[in-house]
């Protein structure tokens, strides 16, 4: 399991033209399948005039999920060549969408890797690339005299307090980075009349 990944900070796109041909290439920071189909669909639309609409995205913290489409170009020489750009730079939950217009001169399977490639390569040039880091989730559940000392432990460990409810007996969803949930939990387990459960 990671505890942090490289992705982009927001949308980016660039332009890269090949022997009449236009190349549009768009990069976007996504979290789920549902907002790549979107994201997809909608470059369809705002480009209905164009030839083939090729793709590649990672997702997942650890990058596990991905996928590249041609799209009708020859097999390999749109979807993977984008993938790997977003390789070459250790990129996850990450799509790019490179839209040609055809300028009537065919490439040949090599034009064509070097042009989505590059296009791929010219928007996440525009791109910032950030650190994510991957945060965990806990329930803690206490009587209301307990609540000064969790939130000098939340305190202590940069947990982010998500929702809560604060009556006789209270309630806490704190989240905090990966790397240091485990001591956050400890440091809790340790105190009484707590309950924890992990979200």
């Amino acid at each position: 399991m990671v505890d942090s990944y490289l992705t982009i900070s927001k949308p980016s796109e660039a332009l890269l033209k090949e022997k009449g041909s236009k190349f549009f290439a768009y990069a976007y920071p996504v979290q789920d399948l549902n907002a790549v189909k979107a994201l997809i669909e909608n470059a369809k639309k705002e480009h209905h005039t164009a030839r083939h609409w090729c793709y590649a995205y990672r997702l997942g913290n650890d990058g596990s999920d991905f996928r590249s489409n041609d799209d009708g170009e020859p097999s390999h020489s749109a979807g993977d060549p984008i993938l790997r750009q977003i390789d070459s730079k250790e990129l996850t939950n990450v799509l790019i969408i490179v839209v040609r217009y055809f300028g009537g001169v065919k490439l040949g399977v090599g034009g064509l890797i070097q042009a989505y490639g590059g296009g791929a390569e010219l928007a996440l040039e525009e791109a910032k690339i950030i650190t994510v880091e991957v945060q965990e989730r806990i329930r803690i559940s206490f009587d209301y005299p307990e609540m000064n000392e969790v939130m000098r432990v939340m305190k202590r460990y940069d947990a982010e307090m998500v929702s809560n409810e604060f009556m006789e007996r209270c309630w806490i969803i704190a989240q905090t980075p990966r790397a240091q949930f485990k001591a956050f939990g400890e440091e809790l387990s340790a105190m009484h009349k707590l309950e924890l459960k992990k979200l």
